[in-house]
């Protein structure tokens, strides 16, 4: 539901105000949270079906389990920043050649 939410945010930044101004972030921001909520649930699943994760986090509360998720909460949240930060619509670099 949460992703949905945040997709319909990202949604509007793209096709109702166009990426003008703070709309830009938004939407960079947004489909990075949405794609991470989405490798979270991956994560976790993972964790449920594969069964060397699940002999090591067989509740889903053991160090194992949560050290993915940090790991993959730090990946996003770098991913985020950069996306946030460079991502520039319309504005196109030259191609470079040898």
């Amino acid at each position: 539901m949460l992703s949905l939410l945040i997709l319909v945010a990202a949604g509007a930044a793209l096709y109702a105000f166009g990426l003008r101004g703070a709309w830009r972030w938004i939407y960079a921001a947004g489909l990075t949270a949405s794609v991470f909520l989405l490798a979270f649930v991956a994560v976790a699943q993972s964790f449920l079906k594969v069964p060397a994760l699940h002999a090591l986090a067989p509740t889903g509360s053991e160090p194992p389990f949560g050290a993915a998720e940090g790991v993959l909460l730090l990946l996003f949240v770098v991913a985020g920043i950069l996306a946030t930060r460079r991502f520039h619509p319309g504005v196109r670099r030259a191609a470079v050649t040898a």
